[in-house]
């Protein structure tokens, strides 16, 4: 008997009910021990709530942001015109809506969140790798996001108060009025993602609407300047569709998959709360791809009309805001920036590593203590210099780190659709020595997939200004399409290992699968 496959494992107590979903069996006593709290066990049937409006609403949300809005006007600024860039954006998120898809399959059938699945490749004890290195990821995006959302705060108390608020004495490099906007907008997270995730739910329904129909404001306001849609459409490609444009089109891509890469991984943190598979699907395909190129459209077409306006393409939303002499147009620009990224961040960046710090430690550290520890490292890893230098940290660490994600979501999906065909046992998820452990609660299978894809992902990439040169500089040619051979090296990888004859995986329902 080989360590995937314990030598007692006894009776499952769980049912399954007729729509497919699976729960803990009535009466039973749920899963205990140092694996297990309230936050990360299975959400009963009963409070699988959430549905395709929910789902739909999340990723508006989401991705109407001043991150997504200045991810597709900067493909305007670096050359392209509108068709190309929303032609890119919207491949991208058709594809990267496929990892998310299988992963988020999980939530509703099992109510597990992403750490928690994470435990039936990785093995209980090693689906902490993972999840650490999606909360770090999360907690430098939340700093970064809570110091843009203080800026926000700090102009617009800035255009209400005068010139006695931003020319306030400074502290360490910036007004002490910034400091406290920043204070100010840090707390006001915390007290929603403390109220839980129904609160959350309630938040993303109203803020998604707001904030779409302050796109549409804007570039009402955007076409008026302009004299017309013609001039916004009339801004030409400087690359063609020639050799110049596919040139940038690959990696330019892979950066609009990898800006949703970390959600393909922890989507089971929402759609555990999923009424059934078609809320989460309907929901997801709705939401994630048509929100993504409708706001991919309006940014593109607002930052085409700002080159043409202004004789160059502005593609910061806020910058493009000061310049309305309107006070009420303003103040409403960046009330919907504020919404907006207050909206994304609680969502995608400290949701996510609540979960995850709570896996670390289930019985120490409960979800909206892992919040606050999220909350605590976002604010130590001083956003603020991160931020003036988004090379050195935005574009390298985050984006190196986010490449490796890739690897991960190869193994979760080759293990839950290939290996176990989205069958698991759920008391097993939670206990020591049952055929999630392993050898010691590791897999090394997995961690010898995520470190090899990892290394083929972005061993080529160009680390500056962290080090001169690329690590590995004879994988320069992977270093654009790293996501994708993240994921493709460790899937077929990990299922090889697993795949030998002595090392093949249990399923839920009993005997080793072939």
């Amino acid at each position: 008997m080989t360590d995937t496959a314990p030598t007692a494992i006894p009776p499952s107590a769980q049912v399954t009910l007729p729509d497919g979903r699976v729960e803990l069996a009535p009466g039973s006593p749920p899963p205990s021990g140092p694996y297990a709290n309230e936050d990360l066990l299975p959400v009963p049937v009963d409070k699988r709530t959430w549905t395709t409006y929910n789902f739909s609403a999340l990723w508006v949300g989401m991705a109407h942001n001043t991150a997504s809005w200045t991810l597709a006007s900067g493909l305007i600024a670096v050359g392209m015109d509108w068709k190309q860039a929303v032609f890119t954006i919207a491949l991208a998120n058709v594809i990267v809506l496929v990892p998310m898809l299988l992963t988020g399959h999980a939530g509703p059938k099992y109510g597990i969140p992403f750490p928690v699945f994470a435990r039936a490749s990785f093995g209980i004890r090693g689906a902490n790798l993972p999840a650490v290195v999606r909360a770090l990821v999360a907690c430098g995006w939340f700093g970064i996001q809570t110091w843009i959302g203080g800026e926000a705060i700090f102009f617009l108390a800035g255009k209400l108060i005068g010139d006695g608020w931003t020319d306030a004495g400074s502290f360490g490099g910036h007004p002490w009025t910034m400091w406290l906007s920043f204070a100010i907008f840090w707390a006001i997270q915390v007290v929603i993602i403390y109220r839980g995730m129904e609160t959350i739910r309630r938040f993303e329904n109203w803020a998604a609407p707001f904030v779409l129909v302050g796109a549409f404001v804007m570039l009402w306001w955007m076409t008026d300047k302009a004299g017309g849609f013609g001039p916004l459409f009339d801004q030409p490609s400087k690359l063609g569709w020639g050799a110049d444009f596919w040139a940038l089109f690959w990696p330019a891509l892979m950066g609009m998959i990898g800006f949703w890469s970390t959600l393909s991984l922890n989507i089971p943190d929402f759609t555990r709360y999923g009424r059934s598979q078609k809320a989460q699907t309907r929901g997801q395909a709705l939401g994630l791809p048509t929100t993504m190129t409708l706001f991919a459209f309006l940014s593109v077409m607002v930052t085409s009309g700002s080159q043409a306006v202004y004789g160059e393409p502005i593609w910061d939303p806020v910058k493009l805001a000061a310049k309305t002499d309107n006070v009420v147009g303003l103040l409403f620009a960046l009330v919907t920036v504020l919404v907006a990224t207050l909206s994304v961040n609680i969502a995608a960046n400290l949701v996510s590593p609540a979960f995850d710090f709570s896996n670390v430690a289930p019985r120490k550290v409960s979800f909206r203590a892992g919040a606050i520890v999220t909350c605590v490292l976002a604010v130590l890893i001083f956003p603020w210099k991160l931020y003036s230098d988004p090379e050195g940290y935005i574009f390298t660490w985050l984006g190196l780190v986010g490449g490796l994600l890739g690897t991960v979501a190869g193994i979760l999906i080759a293990d839950y659709w290939i290996l176990r065909r989205a069958r698991l046992d759920l008391v097993d998820l939670y206990r020591p020595g049952g055929r999630y452990w392993y050898g010691g609660g590791w897999n090394w299978r997995a961690v010898l997939a995520f470190a090899v894809g990892g290394v083929l992902a972005i061993g080529g990439a160009d680390f500056h200004p962290l080090i001169d040169g690329r690590p590995v500089p004879f994988l320069e040619p992977l270093a654009d399409y790293g996501w994708a051979v993240g994921l493709g090296t460790s899937m077929v990888l990990y299922l090889a290992l697993m795949l030998l004859p002595a090392t093949r995986p249990r399923t839920a329902a009993g005997p080793a699968q072939p």
